[in-house]
């Protein structure tokens, strides 16, 4: 018996009940969101650099009780507006300041998404002719894809404003959509549109213009392509809407400006949105067919059957979608989400793989689609659709077999002991290169068999036990090795400290030292520097150090200072100011 047929008399068997598929429905998203976003969530530490400056920026708001204006070690930070640090800090006042509240925002926004996802497949998700258990298909499908990818996973369990930015822009999108399919209800339709303006308000104020004009770009050529942009504008009540976007989230930039004044628009304006499009900010360049491998990467591996995807929209055949209802438009929309996004970066100058997280949903709405038409059509051939079975095999297989020898290509990392040495003995690269051989060879004997359903089944079930059985551990084990020891220093810091001593971090910058002592560290790169950076941080007797030891070294010191502590690669020492001078 076929995998599609065994599912479609398992479907006949409940006799289609609403409330069990519901309730399955929910479990479903319970599992793969629990999964994907929460579990170990607050296991491991947080990951310098730029995690502890979100972190560490939402817990100054608590203690200052300022608001507006973010800080990170004694000065502004502007790199980002402030939801993000908001919600970081609510998340304190309700599980303590720690990983976990830290990184609670990003997971809570991506996993809300999942479900906005799975009920608009469950909506919209297929085409006239589709029986209504192939919505359900569908939604199930598009949910895992979205939840289940190398990128979703490690951006949503990452402390930063990513994954709330994605949150944002995605559910106001599908708010849009919602609304947009539904013409003949005004009433449920408005409430849609509210949605969208509230959401994209929220994004404005998590990443600043990128959380309109994405929306603007993706829906404004979406519907100029249908040419229904006129009777959609006015559906949409835009005076209403932008009067409510604008009471949202306009407050707080015309507060820290009022506070801050050129220093915020010229660094929040100026360096983090203006340069960051139009020049290379933080040498993060990268060829213009970067994104391409991102996406192949982060969204494996789903990103194989994006090509056929796509094609199977027959996007260039813009009369027959002028003609189709607006409720099964939903893929020419998915379509159009995806290259806004995927276009509106790689025109940007500055490119970092974060910047791809906001087309995951459009990209996971387009494979999900796809699959659920191949279960309609039955047995009948798809060359191209074959043609990427076979490439999805050769892909895991090149995956395994680059994973059993990844050790090899370990370089040294000067914030771990051993680094290859560690990822080899731990066994990690041989278990997750057995996963994808074996999921590898599951899928081509589906090929071979035409049992289509169970090729992205397969996909499901290996990438799940990847992340349970590979990347989780890996991630306990690098936090281990490699920000474990700053937690511990840190910790014998707050410790040791005396009143009014300076902390200095000689040789390296890492922002989580100043999360965990909860204190200023005064960075000196060079220990050449150091009597100089002391100028400016008091006359206490003594100063505490965190460095390298062959750093310590270079002060020439001989022995004339106190070790306080030695965890990884760091050492903490309490030096006598007298000898620095």
């Amino acid at each position: 018996m076929s995998f599609e047929r065994a599912v479609n008399d398992l479907w006949h068997k409940k006799g289609q009940p609403l409330a069990i598929a519901w309730i399955f429905s929910g479990l479903w998203l319970l599992l793969i969101g629990t999964a994907a976003f929460l579990w170990n969530l607050g296991t491991t530490g947080l990951i310098d650099e730029t995690e502890p400056l979100f972190a560490e920026a939402a817990r100054q708001m608590t203690v200052t009780g300022d608001w507006i204006t973010p800080y990170f070690n004694g000065e502004t930070r502007f790199d980002k507006p402030a939801l993000i640090y908001w919600l970081m800090a609510i998340a304190y006042k309700i599980v303590g300041v720690n990983s976990w509240g830290a990184r609670l925002p990003s997971a809570l926004s991506v996993f809300a998404l999942t479900g906005l996802i799975f009920y608009t497949l469950n909506s919209y998700g297929g085409s006239p002719q589709d029986r209504r258990r192939h919505y359900w298909l569908c939604a199930g499908l598009g949910s895992a894809f979205f939840a289940l990818n190398p990128e979703i996973v490690i951006w949503s369990r990452i402390g930063a404003s990513d994954a709330l930015l994605t949150g944002c822009i995605g559910g106001a999108l599908l708010s849009f959509f919602q609304g947009y399919a539904q013409p003949e209800k005004p009433a449920i339709q408005i409430r849609w549109y509210l949605a969208f303006y509230v959401l994209v308000a929220m994004a404005i104020l998590t990443k600043g213009p990128v959380g309109l004009v994405l929306p603007v770009l993706i829906i404004g050529a979406f519907l100029l392509y249908l040419g229904n942009f006129r009777a959609v504008w006015r559906e949409m009540r835009p005076l209403w809407g932008s009067l409510l976007l604008v009471a949202i989230a306009l407050p707080w930039y015309v507060l820290v400006t009022m506070r801050n004044g050129w220093s915020f628009i010229n660094s929040f304006l100026g360096y983090h949105n203006i340069e960051r499009f139009t020049s290379v900010v933080n040498h993060h360049s990268a060829p213009w067919y970067f994104y391409f491998l991102v996406v192949l990467v982060g969204f494996c591996p789903w990103s194989i059957y994006l090509p056929v995807a796509i094609a199977r929209l027959k996007f260039w055949q813009r009369s027959h979608w002028s003609s189709v209802a607006r409720s099964h438009q939903l893929g020419l929309f998915a379509l159009f989400w995806f290259a806004g996004v995927f276009g509106f970066f790689t025109i940007a100058v500055t490119k970092l793989p974060s910047y791809m997280l906001p087309l995951m949903p459009a990209a996971a709405i387009l494979v999900a689609m796809m699959w659920s038409e191949q279960v309609t059509l039955g047995k009948k051939k798809n060359s191209f659709l074959v043609g990427s079975g076979w490439f999805n095999v050769l892909f895991l297989s090149i995956l395994a077999i680059a994973l059993a020898y990844s050790p090899r290509f370990i370089g040294f990392d000067p914030a771990m002991v051993n680094p290859r040495q560690l990822i080899e003995q731990s066994g990690l690269p041989i278990i997750g290169c057995i996963i994808w051989a074996i999921t590898a060879l599951a899928i081509a004997v589906l090929l071979w068999r035409r049992q289509w359903l169970g090729i992205p089944v397969a996909n499901l079930v290996g990438f799940f036990a990847f992340l349970l059985f590979v990347l989780m551990p890996a991630g306990l084990l690098i936090d281990q090795a490699r920000q474990l020891p700053l937690r511990q220093l840190s910790a014998i810091v707050t410790q040791v400290e005396q009143p009014g001593e300076s902390l200095v971090m000689m040789g390296f910058k890492k922002p989580t030292v100043v999360f965990y002592t909860q204190r200023h560290v005064k960075y000196i790169m060079f220990p050449r520097d150091v009597r100089e950076g002391l100028k400016s941080v008091g006359d206490e007797p003594s100063v505490l150090i965190l460095a390298q030891p062959s750093k310590i070294d270079l002060l020439g010191l001989a022995g004339q200072y106190r070790e306080l502590g030695r965890a990884g690669t760091y050492e903490l020492i309490r030096v006598e100011r007298r000898l620095l001078s």
